[in-house]
């Protein structure tokens, strides 16, 4: 090799030698028919809860029981819609194997766990893994809704002992 020679004088640039970065889409994943990470759990239960058409037409109060309506099943997943009248509460309970996705759509709802009390409106979403048990109630005036996800579908739903909110009332009325 002389000194009037380089080494690489017919180099390619990094586009010829990789490819253009942007067009990599034989290197991504199809898009997925289906939800699979909490996440996109999370992102179904949004575009459900913003399709108003899709929901509003079926809710119903029914003050003797608590009415639910489930509105779609895929790979591994359930969708509930589901009603509560003013008072109306799910008693403390858990979801067994399932993980899910909680969104209030209408109205307001308060969820007691061990740890306190949360009150949601419309919009507010609680996300809840395995062995996590809580109790929702409505307690204001209004009728509520609410649309739940779960992953797996939810195939036990085992009720607690004393309820949190129970609990709560009866230590507010021995400090009164």
């Amino acid at each position: 090799m002389n000194s009037t020679t380089t080494p690489h004088a017919h180099t390619e640039s990094d586009l010829q030698i990789a490819g253009d970065i942007l067009a990599v889409q034989h290197l991504l994943q199809p898009a997925r028919e289906h939800p699979a990470t909490v996440a996109e759990f999370v992102g179904l239960a949004r575009s459900v809860a913003a399709d108003r058409a899709s929901w509003e037409h079926l809710v119903r109060y029914d003050a003797t029981t608590r009415w639910y309506h489930r509105l779609r099943t895929g790979p591994g997943y359930e969708v509930w819609l589901l009603s509560w009248v003013p008072g109306q509460g799910s008693g403390l309970h858990g979801h067994g194997d399932s993980s899910g996705v909680m969104t209030v759509l209408e109205g307001e709802l308060t969820e007691h766990t061990a740890r306190g009390r949360l009150s949601l409106g419309p919009g507010s979403q609680r996300v809840f893994a395995p062995g996590y048990a809580h109790e929702v109630v409505n307690d204001t005036l209004d009728g509520a809704v609410s649309l739940h996800v779960y992953f797996p579908g939810l195939t036990r739903m085992p009720m607690h002992g004393c309820s949190p909110a129970a609990s709560e009332a009866e230590t507010e009325a021995v400090s009164a």
